[in-house]
């Protein structure tokens, strides 16, 4: 479990100007071990702020943010608790430092002096896992921007962490690259029971997620189903937050008087008008 527990923080804003912007200001949640918590709002409303501190990247100022029963401040067990919560982040290149697949995905492993035999499991359950296997020898700077997602993604599972923090990890993808990379992440996440912390300003990727948390200037506003939180639209404007697509179209006919999900799929739009 992940407990944050009235958390703020403040960034100086510059050696020049007197002063500090608040980041974040006095939130408060939780995440179970095992779900999938999406993080929404505009740039600079502090979600990944929060995310940063999750694994002791930042202190809070004042509160505390424990995971597991470790408290995030301790400086005694900041090995612990970075292999027990790992990062994905936007630009994979920022994350790869190996010079072929194999290198990269090993080096974190090398780090922490895991035995060789066993080593070598978890880099081949990983490629697997991503669908990289058979590409160990290739050079990174050959994947594609989606292979390369897919490498930073690996490079992190190998640690084995409890939580996976993914800040906007498809903002760099195509459309397709992108979808894909959601379905395969939401597979490891049913089947290994990793708890996902999925940071984005895309509504459309957290249709699968078990809640959404609303972020504003740094303070929680709102949290709820991703279907539940769509019957807000004025919260979700204010944070920033635009409706998917189809959840715009479907509000629209359900005023002409359309029968209509909240939230409907191409299909039952399809349908109804028909």
């Amino acid at each position: 479990m992940i407990r944050v527990n009235n958390v703020s923080y403040s960034y100086v804003e510059s050696d020049e100007i007197e002063g500090v912007r608040p980041a974040l200001q006095g939130v408060t949640l939780e995440v179970a071990e095992g779900s999938y918590v999406a993080l929404m709002g505009s740039n600079g409303s502090g979600k990944s702020t929060l995310a940063r501190m999750l694994n002791g990247l930042l202190q809070p100022e004042s509160g505390t943010v424990t995971v597991d029963g470790m408290d995030a401040a301790e400086p005694a067990i900041q090995q612990q608790l970075r292999r027990s919560v790992q990062f994905v982040f936007q630009n994979p290149e920022n994350q790869i430092v190996g010079v072929t697949v194999e290198d990269d995905i090993a080096f974190g492993l090398s780090n922490l002096k895991v035995p060789r035999d066993e080593m070598r499991k978890r880099i081949t359950w990983a490629l697997e896992t991503v669908g990289l296997q058979g590409r160990e020898r290739e050079a990174t700077m050959d994947l594609s921007g989606g292979e390369k997602q897919k490498l930073a993604l690996a490079s992190v599972l190998v640690m084995l962490p409890r939580y996976l923090v993914m800040d906007e990890p498809t903002s760099m993808l195509d459309p397709g690259a992108r979808a894909h990379f959601l379905d395969m992440l939401i597979d490891i996440h049913r089947q290994q029971g990793i708890g996902l912390l999925h940071i984005t300003h895309d509504y459309e990727e957290i249709r699968r997620a078990d809640r959404v948390v609303l972020f504003r200037e740094g303070r929680v506003m709102g949290q709820g189903t991703p279907l539940a939180s769509l019957e807000t639209p004025e919260l979700l404007a204010s944070c920033g937050i635009e409706l998917p697509y189809l959840a715009a179209v479907s509000a629209a006919l359900r005023q002409r008087g359309v029968r209509l999900p909240v939230w409907p799929t191409e299909e039952e739009v399809i349908r109804a008008l028909c």
